[in-house]
């Protein structure tokens, strides 16, 4: 967790919606040994101020939860309502219990009105007495100051979908994009870390490709910069040699402190 002063990311989940290894698969990525390999449903963890922000839960939140030894969360800030982003929300209820309190969850309004449809059993009225998750849905409709700090929502496109990514200090964290709208380039200038979909090599109608996230980080002159989202066919170690000197790939575990 940061001190008092600083921001803490550590990336819970670094993988593509099926995650790898991959179900059936036997590639040499899916057979790898290389523990940075093997990559969770995308997710991350904000640390700040002795508070803990909760980026997406993802259908491996429990198994992240117990990796990275968390056993509180603040707050959750959804990027969107693709399963692969979302799925893990029952696993929320152990925090409610750890803490004894409901957690705010943030969100576009379609991915607010979307929780609450796919999970009306969680914010139907009256369940606060049953060992279900407790969560207060607020919608983010522009910068909110959370726990000292003021978190920015950055409008992206991921395929036809306008997504969430999001700004704290100087750092930003931009998952499943393929494109970057011009009025949110200014919102993105001096960052220190980079947080960008980069998802394989070949184009994808929905992900930008490594080469294009780099493009993206170039552009904005992004300190250092980690690519998430990661499908099979990026070997940590052999892929990582070809790769600028700041930019990186991103690890379950792999956590920045700024």
């Amino acid at each position: 967790m940061a001190d008092a002063n600083g921001i803490t990311i550590t990336i819970l989940g670094s993988g593509t919606s099926t995650g790898v290894p991959v179900i059936g698969c036997d590639c040499p990525v899916c057979t790898s040994a290389e523990r940075r390999n093997r990559r969770s449903r995308c997710s991350a963890l904000l640390s700040w101020n002795g508070r803990n922000v909760l980026i997406d839960t993802s259908p491996d939140l429990r198994q992240q939860s117990l990796d990275n030894h968390i056993s509180r969360i603040d707050a959750v800030l959804y990027t969107h309502g693709h399963a692969d982003h979302v799925h893990g929300i029952d696993d929320l209820r152990m925090f409610n219990a750890l803490s004894g309190e409901n957690i705010p969850v943030y969100g576009s309004r379609p991915l607010i009105e979307r929780l609450s449809r796919c999970f009306g059993y969680v914010f139907a009225p009256g369940n606060s007495k049953t060992f279900l998750p407790r969560l207060e849905p607020r919608v983010i409709d522009g910068p909110l100051d959370l726990f000292g700090r003021l978190v920015e929502p950055i409008d992206i496109i991921h395929g036809r979908r306008n997504v969430l990514g999001y700004r704290i200090g100087p750092l930003a964290y931009l998952t499943d994009c393929s494109a970057v709208p011009e009025h949110s380039w200014p919102l993105l200038q001096n960052l220190e870390v980079l947080v960008i979909d980069g998802l394989r090599f070949r184009a994808h109608a929905t992900h930008f490709t490594v080469a294009q996230a780099i493009g993206v980080a170039q552009r904005l002159e992004a300190k250092r910069v980690v690519l998430t989202h990661l499908s099979h066919d990026v070997d940590y170690v052999r892929h990582s040699a070809e790769l600028p000197d700041n930019v990186e790939y991103a690890y379950d575990g792999l956590t920045i402190t700024l």
